[in-house]
């Protein structure tokens, strides 16, 4: 192998072999070291059930058994004392895989429980007999567990689930040599699904814009793309707002760009919650610049959500307390914003092309937006129609 070596010298006598050990030095030996991030046990590219059948397989491919499942807690609704947690069959095979799936077993019952709680595996050549066993999944199921061996499953050091194989083909029970090999076979389990985690986590941040949370530019021109497919093969409408800050070089230069990030943070969390209930898309486009996109919305509730929100930034008082940004609260009020308008079925074209269409819609709504902004600012326009001003009484409970 080609590289740079670094003899490695100054073993205690005794200990020495009988020639000098030699390792590549470290800038060439760092690639060889990155394998949990970049050659993780099971491909990146697997889904996670995908990742949980795999780990299933190989476990049964070491240790041969007639069956076998993965239960994990839930890590939405985790309690301080884990006895209190639930595991959840999350994947399983053999004969009763299929009504396994999904079923749910108090975190302080049986086997699963017990190596949930202590994280310690444990194994038991005859389950009926065993003071840990909980019967009540073989009574749901109709299965007859007799042997069974289950270590923990852990992410990062915490122990979030159990691993288990029951009835040991050709052989009567489970051996240590079998809870050796599966003890030792956890921590790549753990490595795997962690991967899998690290690698959802990492395209998700990939998707966000790092100030406001909302869905950035690039990731904005995907789920458009995706949006606008699914909307004409449904036949719904697709409302997209493109909405800008009025003056908002103002905030930074009166108040320093602080200020400015904490508007722009305030403006998206206001954004998410408006178009939430209608399973609406925000993204920060740019600078001030958001986009709204709004699946199954036409021409006239889009204008009237459009002049809802206008109202609501004119009425809302920005930076009022300290902020994750800006620390000192400065309580700015009269900052408004222009919105442009566009839909789907309103403005595009049958024939268009998908990225056709969606580069239209963006660029229609984008350049009805600035119609507001040459026709007096704080204000909705429609593409290709002249500006729409109305008064809209803002909900108290929004």
């Amino acid at each position: 192998m080609k590289g740079s070596l670094v003899r490695m010298e100054g073993v205690e006598e005794g200990l020495r072999a009988p020639d000098d050990f030699h390792c590549l030095e470290a800038r060439a030996l760092e690639r060889f070291l990155e394998r949990r991030r970049v050659r993780p046990t099971f491909p990146l590219e697997l889904s996670l059930a995908g990742n949980l059948v795999e780990i299933l397989r190989r476990a049964n491919g070491f240790v041969p058994s007639a069956a076998g499942s993965i239960l994990l807690d839930d890590p939405s609704n985790k309690q301080d004392d884990r006895r209190q947690n639930v595991l959840t069959f999350i994947a399983a095979f053999g004969e009763t895989a299929e009504t396994l799936v999904g079923q749910n077993i108090p975190a302080d019952r049986g086997i699963a429980g017990r190596v949930y709680l202590t994280g310690e595996a444990y194994s038991t050549s005859y389950a009926p007999d065993d003071r840990y066993f909980y019967g009540a999944v073989d009574e749901s199921t109709r299965y007859r567990t007799q042997a069974l061996i289950a270590i923990p499953i852990r992410i990062e050091a915490e122990v979030c689930g159990v691993l288990e194989l029951i009835n040991r083909k050709d052989a009567p029970g489970y051996s240590q040599e079998d809870l050796n090999l599966l003890e030792i076979f956890a921590g790549y389990i753990s490595i795997s699904i962690q991967n899998v985690l690290d690698g959802r986590q990492a395209q998700e941040i990939a998707k966000r814009d790092n100030l406001t949370g909302l869905f950035n530019d690039r990731y904005l021109h995907i789920v458009l793309a995706e949006t606008i497919r699914s909307c004409q093969q449904a036949d719904r409408d697709l409302a997209v707002l493109f909405l800008d800050l009025d003056y908002f070089k103002h905030v930074n230069d009166s108040h320093g760009h602080l200020a400015g990030s904490q508007v722009l943070r305030e403006v998206g969390k206001l954004l998410r919650r408006r178009v939430q209930q209608q399973n609406g898309i925000p993204a920060r486009y740019g600078g001030d610049e958001f986009v709204l996109m709004l699946p199954g919305c036409n021409l006239d509730d889009a204008v009237d959500l459009a002049e809802e929100i206008r109202a609501e930034v004119v009425e809302t008082t920005f930076c009022g307390a300290p902020g994750e940004i800006q620390p000192e609260p400065l309580h700015l009020k009269g900052i408004t914003c222009s919105i442009g308008v566009a839909t789907l079925k309103q403005h595009l074209s049958v024939d268009l092309s998908l990225e056709a269409s969606k580069s239209t819609l963006l660029r229609l709504a984008d350049a009805a937006m600035y119609v507001a902004k040459e026709t007096g600012r704080n204000r909705t326009a429609l593409a290709g129609q002249p500006v729409r001003r109305r008064i809209v009484p803002l909900n108290p409970e929004r």
